[in-house]
């Protein structure tokens, strides 16, 4: 008698396994509970600059500029951007922070040209006041912080 029940309790769980829709896949339903960003407390808005917004150019001028003289002891600058454009926006999902992702082509004081890929993130600014700005420069990520080719500046 108490191998029939034994043997039965086997088969339910085998059949309860491998029923379709018993047991959801690793990663299935992940978004179900994951509300969207803007929904959370502080929300968040989604609105961001554009590319092409002078502020956020200067922002990866600046910044650029700063490292390369602190870091790398060059006089390296980005003289001017062009092509500025977007290439993502809120790619990882609607529950992460808002991000747009751009790309412009970079004119620097060597005379070559670069690509400079940016993101443009809702709250990370200083202190969490404003939008935070991440870039990469193809070729000149000198600690590979974004590698392989700034790729991990990206969507």
């Amino acid at each position: 008698m108490r191998k029939g029940v034994v043997a039965r309790a086997v088969l339910g769980l085998v059949i309860a396994v491998s029923a379709p829709g018993a047991a959801p896949a690793l990663g299935a339903g992940l978004h179900e509970y994951d509300p969207p960003a803007e929904y959370r407390y502080p929300a968040y808005t989604g609105a961001l600059p554009l590319c092409t917004d002078p502020a956020v150019l200067k922002d990866v001028a600046d910044g650029f500029f700063w490292r390369e003289t602190q870091y790398w002891n060059s006089g390296l600058a980005i003289a001017d951007f062009e092509g500025a454009h977007e290439f993502g926006y809120r790619t990882n999902g609607l529950s992460y922070i808002p991000r747009r992702y751009c790309q412009a082509e970079g004119i620097f004081t060597d005379g070559r040209r670069r690509r400079v890929v940016y993101n443009i993130g809702e709250a990370l600014g200083f202190i969490g006041l404003g939008s935070g700005v991440t870039w990469c420069v193809v070729g000149l990520d000198r600690n590979h912080a974004f590698s392989p080719n700034c790729r991990a500046a990206g969507p």
